[in-house]
């Protein structure tokens, strides 16, 4: 992405939510979309595990994500899942009772963006009522579209 002041190039730095010009210095934040989701438009060299387009890296909540354009799949170091759940609910009340899953979604054989070995489906063993895929290898877990907002809107025992 080339900076809207100046032209020049623009770095996108370990763990930032924005780009940064490196020639005038300027700093750029992508809007969010309805998810909350600012894509910074930088590809990550992944593909999404669903479509197979490139994903980009993203922000959420300011915690650096991937997130494919196409699907709006995101893909959540397992490291930092739990914060931003928390950094999700603490932005805003809601309540969500989420429908029961397909016991089907249990069989889908997805690989994992950053090794290519298969990754692992299961339930969520949080609230939320979602299936999600993830890869105990590089620790990271997949949310397809709208399955990270159920269990940040679910009702929790610990809430």
């Amino acid at each position: 992405m080339t900076c809207p002041s100046c032209g020049a190039a623009m770095r996108l730095s370990p763990d930032e939510d924005h780009l940064k010009c490196e020639y005038c210095k300027s700093i750029f934040y992508p809007s969010k979309d309805d998810e909350g989701v600012s894509v910074l438009e930088v590809e990550s060299g992944e593909e999404c595990p669903v479509c197979t387009l490139p994903l980009k890296h993203a922000a959420l909540a300011k915690i650096r994500i991937r997130y494919c354009t196409k699907c709006r799949g995101m893909l959540i170091p397992m490291a930092v899942f739990l914060a931003l759940v928390e950094a999700l609910r603490a932005e805003g009340p809601g309540t969500l009772i989420a429908p029961t899953p397909d016991r089907h979604d249990l069989q889908r054989k997805i690989g994992c963006p950053h090794c290519h070995r298969q990754m692992e489906t299961h339930f969520y063993n949080g609230p939320g009522n979602v299936i999600i895929d993830d890869c105990e290898h590089c620790e990271l877990n997949w949310l397809d579209t709208g399955e990270l907002m159920r269990v940040v809107r679910a009702p929790d025992s610990n809430r």
